[in-house]
């Protein structure tokens, strides 16, 4: 269980999904790992915030398990999406915990969102990789077949066609050195009356503060960074999803995760209290 999710399924506003699909990681695979490990390095974590004056055990945060996944890939993600599907029409956000990138889609289809603010190193926008339409290097370009458009935060890698599909009108990409100027920039009404789902790829961090990803890429985002586009995006999102863990390292990827999910559901309570 994620540390403090202790509501019941019927009274949560917040519910926890794992997702250990780890069928299409390209380089380094071990994302099965990742919503257990997840959970693990969350423990040490105080329950009580003093930024937004918030226990998380108080909070109505429920987890419900993992999501076991099988080797058809596209079947698996329509039985997730049915699932963070069941949690939004009981007027609650689902949090998943992946996995490899592909189990974005089943949140962005559950969701619906206009928007999809992702932290990425990756533009994830191939139309197919080695012939897979569903692999976790096309999750954008799928994404965009549900939402209207995509912010992609930290990306600073791609093919020739995925930077070409990038300078359409329905994507913004903004690179790690930009990121802080964008979010610095954002006001309260940035993403008003639009409906977002918010998705953290932790490669989209530097792999020097979380090494535990399958596709390592130099210059990427600070913690702190991806904690601010996560507290900037929380008050107007549907639903939040941490992916691309794995088991390659002593705990920072997953510790960083934990915490960026425990920074989600505190923002998007201390939001929707205030309303």
């Amino acid at each position: 269980m994620f540390p403090g999710a202790t509501a019941d399924r019927e009274a949560a506003s917040y519910v926890v999904v794992g997702a250990p699909l780890d069928a299409t990681t390209t380089f380094q695979p071990g994302t099965r790992f990742g919503p257990d490990r997840v959970r693990r390095f969350s423990r040490t974590y105080d329950d009580y915030d003093h930024r937004t004056g918030s226990h998380f055990s108080e909070l109505g945060v429920h987890d419900a398990g993992d999501v076991h996944p099988w080797d058809d890939v596209r079947a698996y993600l329509d039985h997730l999406a049915a699932e963070c599907r069941s949690v939004v029409l009981d007027d609650a956000v689902p949090a998943t915990i992946g996995g490899e990138h592909t189990v974005t889609y089943a949140g962005v289809e559950a969701v619906d969102p206009d928007t999809l603010v992702v932290c990425d190193a990756h533009l994830d926008l191939r139309d197919a990789y080695d012939g897979n339409p569903w692999n976790h290097a096309c999750v954008t370009r799928r994404a965009l077949d549900v939402a209207d458009r995509a912010v992609i935060v930290g990306a600073r890698t791609g093919s020739p066609e995925e930077w070409e599909r990038a300078a359409a009108g329905d994507v913004e990409v903004v690179a790690p050195e930009d990121a802080r100027e964008w979010i610095d920039g954002l006001d309260a009404d940035a993403f008003a009356g639009e409906s977002v789902y918010c998705s953290v790829d932790v490669d989209g961090l530097d792999p020097g503060f979380a090494p535990g990803t399958g596709t390592m890429e130099p210059f990427g985002l600070t913690p702190r960074e991806v904690r601010d586009v996560v507290r900037a995006v929380a008050p107007h999102a549907d639903g939040f999803d941490v992916v691309e863990v794995n088991d390659r390292d002593d705990g920072q990827a997953a510790a960083v995760a934990g915490k960026l999910l425990r920074e989600f559901v505190r923002t998007h309570a201390t939001a929707k209290a205030g309303e």
